[in-house]
């Protein structure tokens, strides 16, 4: 009898079966192969009963039927299955999902985070039990998730239009929005920056007089968000352009002298090896990689390479290194760069909220260096996993000295200052440059006087917050607490797919009906947008995959005590509020355009046929209620210029053809006639009686070509509409 290895990707399977060899039967379960129920009594697929939470799961569509039958029989013949799902929350979850699906009764967890033969093979001599703590934390994360999705978008659907919310996806919208309304609220003002230029071959800025808040003549610089740049020569702008010009007279007219020099040297550390969150933002800034784009470059780089995966697993907000590669990698240093090699290896503190269980990302073998792998890659393989090995030798390094300089110079009542930095030592620098150009200062005394050569004036004027590119607005995820590492890309991902953002120029511009859903949610649900809330329920989440918290406790007593009564206060809130059609509510060219990024819908007849068949639908009350999410459907136009009706709960697949209604009434029972598109025929559609029980046969109906009447069909041979009615 064979061994069963399971994993989660099809992509492993080929390195593994060149690790594990003869003897082993190893399958995929391609992800989750089961999901919550859409039953119960709100198709949740789960209930709150006297503190305890009734659970039912079902198999994830089709494909998750089929790979279970496959994995079900391939485990009847094996002596014993080895459960080497992700080593995450999900992970652990599809482990135990499988044995319960599977009805296996010998089975075994093992964990690696790099798929190398002596860490397979470690893990395989050291098998784990389901960790309960860890599967309850993610039984928590979909419970929590759909509760939210089922209870908080219908009330979406009926007001503004929009598509759903959710924990993480609504609160990152608001981030988005948020910085939109600073753009829209911003008022430019102009400024002017004065830079001297001296005959010694160094150039100062013109720093006005500081006084308790804002001096006169001067404008302070907006202040720059956690993480963005700041030019430090212009924390202070000359306010007006006769300001300026009088500053210049000064300055041309007064001799210029030395009034002081200062220098000190600094150390630089090394940054910590890359996490998920680093990870995006330094290929979205190098390479211009999306977070998604990033994290399947990754998975390609985790899963392997001729057999071997070469980087560590790439989801994890651990900034440590395992004490095997470091000793290889100060073996590496020692022998190849000894100058930066430091006496003792440096060490990183993890965030408070980090989950321990993982090493940073790092190649599996610093011996691999990015030339040696050139041959193996693909190129944005390579880009990435240059960056990769680069970070994780740097983080080994000395720290870089640098000096930095200053000179003040006087000229009458007025201060000039240059700023200077030079590398005496580079330490991590050369493996990893996060450091401007060197800016060299001659060496000039105190009071030794300067040739001016010139002053010159630039005009400029403030800029609003700019958008968040996809890279920025992960890291302001992860510095606010929301989502994890496993969640970033996809929450991104969403917001672009419910039409909530969008991608313009490599940063994120909301549209109207994200602008619209976060105004509702802003009105009606402040709490479930606050970052802090937000960030608070994936604290809770941690606290229970520690084994410190109830999942059924804490989601009982979060559903009784804040969601119940927030929806039943939001429904009274969000009465009246205009609906917003989203951009695929019905095809023609949708640009973006407006102060906050929106769609310009579809426009003309298309967009005037879409509203006047669904106000039609609602006024005769034809407007379904989807069978599987209970919520209104609503009508989208398909490629072929016809109505359908779409269940707009996003992760429900429920649909059904829209029926039209003709004047004309059946002249056998008098019931109405359905108009059933048709490109074979004269005017686009015939007619088919709706009461199809009072007749033997369908009777049809053809508008005749001269006399313009319609006339009943007669023969076998009658053309079929091309979309069926419901």
């Amino acid at each position: 009898m064979s061994r069963l290895f399971i994993v989660e990707s099809p992509g492993k399977l080929k390195t593994l079966r060149k690790i594990l060899g003869e003897g082993w039967l190893i399958e995929a379960s391609v992800g989750h192969t089961t999901e919550l129920a859409y039953d119960g009594p709100k198709r949740l697929g789960f209930e709150f009963k006297n503190g305890k939470i009734d659970t039912h799961y079902v198999a994830r569509g089709d494909r998750g039927k089929q790979v279970l039958a496959k994995l079900k029989k391939a485990a009847r013949g094996a002596e014993m299955v080895y459960l080497a799902t992700d080593p995450d929350r999900e992970g652990e979850a599809i482990a135990w999902h499988l044995v319960d699906q599977l009805g296996i009764k010998k089975f075994c967890r093992v964990a690696y985070t790099q798929i190398t033969d002596a860490a397979v093979k470690k893990a395989l001599a050291n098998p784990l039990k389901l960790n309960i703590s860890l599967i309850e934390a993610q039984r928590a994360r979909q419970c929590l998730d759909k509760l939210v999705g089922f209870e908080v978008s219908p009330l979406l659907w009926n007001s503004t239009g929009g598509k759903s919310a959710g924990r993480v996806q609504s609160a990152t919208l608001h981030l988005i929005c948020e910085r939109e309304r600073e753009r829209l609220n911003f008022k430019p003002e102009n400024y002017w920056v004065l830079k001297s230029l001296y005959g010694q071959g160094f150039e100062a800025i013109y720093e006005p007089p500081q006084t308790v808040g804002q001096a006169a003549g001067t404008l302070a610089a907006p202040a720059a968000k956690p993480g963005e740049p700041v030019d430090e020569f212009e924390s202070n702008k000359v306010r007006t352009e006769d300001e300026a010009k009088r500053i210049e007279k000064i300055a041309r007219a007064s001799p210029h002298m030395v009034e002081g020099t200062e220098q000190k040297v600094e150390s630089r550390t090394a940054p910590a090896p890359l996490i998920t969150s680093s990870l995006q933002q330094v290929a979205g800034a190098k390479f211009k990689f999306s977070p998604k784009h990033t994290m399947q470059v990754a998975q390609e780089l985790y899963e392997g390479i001729n057999g071997k995966g070469i980087i560590t697993y790439m989801r994890t907000d651990a900034v440590t290194l395992s004490p095997e590669f470091i000793a290889e990698t100060r073996a590496w240093l020692e022998k190849n760069a000894p100058e930066v090699l430091p006496p003792t290896a440096p060490s990183y503190r993890a965030k408070a909220d980090a989950q321990g269980a993982h090493e940073a990302i790092r190649p599996t073998s610093v011996e691999l260096t990015p030339e040696r792998a050139r041959s193996l890659l693909s190129p944005d393989q390579l880009k990435l996993y240059t960056l990769i090995w680069a970070r994780a030798v740097a983080s080994q390094c000395k720290p870089a000295k640098l000096s930095k300089s200053k000179i003040s110079v006087r000229a009458a009542d007025t201060l000039w200052v240059a700023r200077g930095t030079v590398v005496l030592e580079p330490g991590y620098l050369e493996f990893w440059q996060n450091l401007e150009t060197d800016k060299v200062l001659p060496t000039v005394a105190k009071g030794q006087p300067l040739a001016l050569e010139d002053v010159k004036i630039t005009a400029r004027t403030t800029a609003p917050p700019p958008r968040y590119s996809e890279p920025r607005l992960v890291q302001l995820m992860e510095r606010k607490g929301i989502g994890r590492p496993s969640t970033y890309a996809s929450t991104i991902s969403t917001l672009k797919d419910r039409d909530y953002v969008v991608l313009e120029q490599n940063v994120l511009a909301p549209t109207k009906l994200g602008m619209a859903t976060d105004d509702a949610l802003s009105k009606a649900l402040p709490d479930l947008i606050n970052t802090e809330f937000t960030a608070t329920m994936e604290q809770a989440l941690d606290t229970i995959a520690e084994g410190k918290l109830g999942w059924e406790k804490y989601l009982t007593e979060w559903n009784s005590s804040y969601l119940v009564p927030a929806v039943a206060k939001a429904r009274e809130l969000l009465v009246g509020v205009a609906r917003v059609a989203a951009p695929d509510q019905a095809r023609g060219s949708a640009k973006s355009g407006g102060g906050a990024g929106g769609f310009v819908g579809p426009t003309g007849e298309l967009r005037e046929r879409l509203d006047k068949a669904t106000l039609k639908a609602q006024k005769n009350g034809a407007q379904p209620i989807c069978p599987k999410a209970h919520g209104p459907m609503v009508l989208r136009l398909s490629k072929k210029d016809t109505f359908y009706w779409k269940c707009n709960f996003p992760e429900c697949d429920s649909f059904g053809w829209y029926t039209d209604f003709s004047r004309e009434k059946c002249p056998a029972c008098e019931a109405p006639m359905e108009k059933v598109p048709s490109r074979k025929v004269t005017g686009g559609y015939f007619l088919k009686c709706a009461r199809k029980s009072a007749h033997s046969e369908e009777v049809l109906f053809f508008k005749n070509k001269k006399t313009k009447d319609w006339e009943q069909a007669k023969g076998p041979k009658q053309p079929k509409g091309e979309i069926p009615s419901i």
